[in-house]
C-alpha cells in the first residue's frame, strides 16, 4: 500500500487580490492532513473510499429551467480530477494504467463534521496526485506536483488563485504569486502534459519565508462555514461593475504584501503585524464597497479581542465565516486571549505550522 499526505492551509494576507495574475499572498501550511492510500485491486472495479465524505451533499442552483450542479464544494470532484490529470501524465510516459482502491482520510474537518475552512479541496487534490505519482513511479518534484495538482484543481473550481494548492505542496510559510490561469487553459488544448509541466508558467512565483522566533500564530474558528467559490464569484461581479475601485484595492494589496514579505526578511514581528492590520483594513473596505460580508460580527469580535492583547488579527481566506488569525508575540498572555475567544463562541484551533523539504517532513510547535 502507498500512503501520501498533504497539509491544510490558512491565508495570512493577500486574499481576493491574489486571484489576479501575478498578485501576491502569504499563506501557511498546517499540521492537519488529508491522507491518500492506494493499493492494487484484484477486482474488476476500483473503489474510492472515505469515511468523512460518504454523506457529502451536492449544491445546485437554477440556470433558467435547468438544474446546475455546483461541483466546487464536493471533494469527490477533486479526487476524480486529480486521478484524471495524473493518469494522463502516466499515459504520456507510456505507463500502463491499473485498477486500484483509494482510501481518503481527512483531518481538516472535525469528527462531528465541522468544516474549518483549511483548504480540504486543495489538500485532497495534492494528496491524490502525490499518491498516484508514487503508485505509477512517475518522475516528479515539488514544482511538478504543484502543477499537476493546480491543473486538476482549477479544472473543477474554475476560479481562485491556487494558493491553497501551493501551501499544501511546499509547506511552511510561503509568499505566493498567482499564475495566468487563462494561459494555462489555452495551453491545455495545444500542449501535452510533460511539455506543459516543464514550461515556466507566467507570473508564477513561490517563495519560502521564515517567521520571526517571537511570532506566534493563533487560529480561531467562528463556527460558521463559508464557500470560498461563491464569495469569489460575488467579488468578481464588483470587479466588473466598479473597475477603478477594484484596481485601487489591487495596488494597495500588492504594496501591503510586499511590505509584509520585507518584515519576514527582516525578522520583524512589528513590521508583519503592521501589514496584517493594513491588509485587514483593505479587506474591510472591499467588503463595504462590494456589499460582501467578509468580516462577520464574530470575526470582528475575534480581531478586537486579539488586538486587546497586542495581537494583529484579521479574517483568513475569503471570510464570511470560517477562521480568523492572530499574529502575536509568543510571550503575550495567549491563554487569556483564547479564553475570551471561547466566551465569544470562537473555537481555538491548536494547530502548528507544517514544514516540508525534499528530504523529510517535520512540524514546529507554536505556543
Amino acid at each position: 500500500m502507498i500512503t501520501e499526505k498533504a497539509p491544510g492551509k490558512l491565508y495570512i494576507a493577500g486574499e481576493y487580490a491574489v486571484v489576479e495574475n501575478g498578485f501576491p499572498a502569504i499563506l501557511v501550511a498546517l499540521n492537519q492532513f488529508v491522507t491518500c492510500k492506494i493499493e492494487h485491486s484484484n477486482a474488476e472495479v476500483g473503489r474510492i473510499i472515505s469515511h468523512q465524505y460518504q454523506d457529502n451533499s451536492l449544491l445546485w442552483r437554477r440556470q433558467g429551467d435547468q438544474m446546475v450542479i455546483d461541483k466546487r464544494d464536493n471533494p469527490f470532484s477533486y479526487i476524480l480530477s486529480a486521478i484524471s490529470v495524473t493518469e494522463e501524465y502516466a499515459r504520456s510516459l507510456n505507463q500502463p494504467l491499473a485498477i486500484y482502491d483509494i482510501t481518503i482520510d481527512s483531518q481538516l474537518d472535525s469528527a462531528s463534521g465541522k468544516k474549518y475552512g483549511l483548504g480540504s479541496s486543495a489538500a485532497v487534490t495534492v494528496a491524490t496526485v502525490k499518491a498516484l505519482c508514487h503508485f505509477y513511479h512517475l518522475p516528479v518534484n515539488l514544482d511538478r506536483i504543484f502543477k499537476l495538482a493546480a491543473i486538476a484543481h482549477f479544472s473543477v473550481q474554475g476560479n481562485g488563485s491556487l494558493g491553497d494548492v501551493a501551501a499544501s505542496v511546499y509547506g511552511g510559510w510561503i509568499a505566493y504569486h498567482s499564475f495566468d490561469r487563462q494561459w494555462l487553459a489555452e495551453q491545455r488544448h495545444y500542449l501535452d502534459l510533460p511539455t506543459l509541466l516543464n514550461l515556466p508558467w507566467p507570473d508564477l512565483k513561490v517563495e519560502k519565508l521564515t517567521a520571526p522566533d517571537d511570532l506566534a500564530l493563533v487560529i480561531g474558528w467562528t463556527g460558521k462555514p463559508a464557500s470560498t467559490s461563491q464569495l469569489v464569484d460575488r467579488i468578481s461581479l464588483f470587479k466588473a461593475q466598479r473597475q477603478s475601485e477594484y484596481r485601487e484595492f489591487l495596488t494597495k494589496s500588492r504594496q501591503c504584501i510586499q511590505a509584509m514579505v520585507e518584515g519576514f526578511h527582516a525578522g520583524s514581528l512589528s513590521m508583519i503585524q503592521a501589514e496584517i492590520r493594513h491588509n485587514r483594513a483593505l479587506l474591510q473596505q472591499l467588503g463595504q464597497r462590494s456589499g460582501v460580508q467578509i468580516e462577520t460580527p464574530t470575526l470582528l469580535q475575534l480581531c478586537e479581542i486579539a488586538e486587546g492583547f497586542g495581537g494583529a488579527a484579521k479574517t483568513s481566506g475569503a471570510g464570511g465565516g470560517d477562521c480568523g488569525i492572530a499574529v502575536i508575540d509568543r510571550q503575550a498572555d495567549l491563554q487569556s486571549m483564547i479564553a475570551q475567544w471561547t466566551k465569544a463562541s470562537i473555537e481555538h484551533l491548536p494547530l502548528q505550522v507544517h514544514y516540508l523539504d525534499s528530504a523529510h517532513q517535520y512540524t514546529i510547535k507554536l505556543k
